[in-house]
């Protein structure tokens, strides 16, 4: 128990870190910051906002306080196997926004990152490892049924039935075309069972955000090699990650601590994946963006299928 509580310390503090470095030295996302008072540091955002150190305390605090208790009920796993991701994030499923959707996600570019990324998504579209559905709210929907101004359907899967449940709860509230199709698909985005239910080249757009972490090099390598079969030529593959820091520091925190962490209290997630070589070793996908957040704890990919 003493393990999984200072392993999921050790995921805060790096998260904290990255945050900290993000506020004072990326200027992509600080413009300007200067001193109110002794506790309040105001800064100019390209997006605005006012970061109070007080309640940047009280994120990271919170975020603590969830990441211990989610230590305590989540069975430890390192590159966990399917049925264990399923087994998992059903334990936390309604719960999971607090901590993956907080001010803390926000600070750190990741909201930032998915309004960008799932903006691009066009046609049909398949999302993997969908979640509680943080992405819905950032999808643009066609403005008619054979338009390519935006997702004309949308397929929702995971390897979690409790996660899927909260997916579709999020749709159930939110005001979408009524020509826009739906669909919920319980499986394995690891195996060739993903290409066998869908076939090959069927979707416009494939999108994953913070799943390839969870399946280890293996699982990862087979699953963009899934979403490869499954996206037509041309089409995109739309991917944020969890990656190493381009920060020699964190990288370094990282690389030492990250196993331990996804074993103990990171919901299995290996923070520090080379997930830019992955992509490469997928044949026929190719990367034509590549961002990175938080100095490059978490990185976004466009990724076009070429021809073989």
């Amino acid at each position: 128990m003493i393990i999984k509580l200072l392993a999921s310390i050790l995921i805060l503090c790096t998260q904290s870190v990255a945050l900290l470095v993000s506020v004072w030295y990326n200027p992509r996302s600080v413009a300007r910051c200067t001193k109110q008072n002794y506790f309040t540091l105001s800064c100019s955002f390209n997006s605005p906002t006012n970061l109070d150190r007080r309640e940047v305390f009280h994120s990271i605090t919170n975020a603590s306080i969830y990441a211990l208790t989610s230590a305590i009920s989540i069975t430890p796993s390192l590159a966990i196997s399917p049925e264990e991701a399923a087994s998992s994030y059903d334990k936390f499923a309604s719960t999971y926004d607090n901590l993956d959707d907080g001010s803390i996600s926000g600070m750190l570019g990741i909201n930032e990152a998915r309004i960008k990324i799932i903006g691009l998504a066009k046609g049909r579209v398949l999302e993997i490892g969908v979640g509680t559905g943080l992405n819905l709210e950032k999808y643009t929907f066609a403005s008619s049924p054979l338009a390519m101004d935006g997702v004309t359907s949308l397929t929702l899967l995971d390897i979690s039935v409790g996660m899927l449940a909260e997916a579709k709860k999020k749709v159930a509230s939110m005001n979408v075309p009524k020509y826009v199709k739906f669909d919920f698909i319980h499986a394995d985005a690891t195996s060739s069972e993903m290409t066998d239910l869908f076939g090959k080249e069927t979707f416009d757009t494939v999108v994953d955000t913070f799943s390839l972490c969870v399946m280890g090099r293996v699982g990862a390598l087979s699953c963009l090699q899934q979403m490869r079969n499954v996206v037509k030529d041309e089409g995109k593959v739309l991917l944020i990650e969890n990656a190493k820091s381009s920060n020699s520091l964190i990288g370094l925190y990282q690389d030492l601590t990250s196993e331990k962490a996804a074993e103990f209290g990171g919901k299995g997630c290996v923070s520090n994946q080379d997930v830019r070589s992955f992509i490469m070793q997928t044949v026929a996908l190719e990367i034509v963006n590549e961002e990175e957040y938080a100095s490059g704890l978490f990185r976004s990919f466009v990724c076009v299928k070429t021809n073989e």
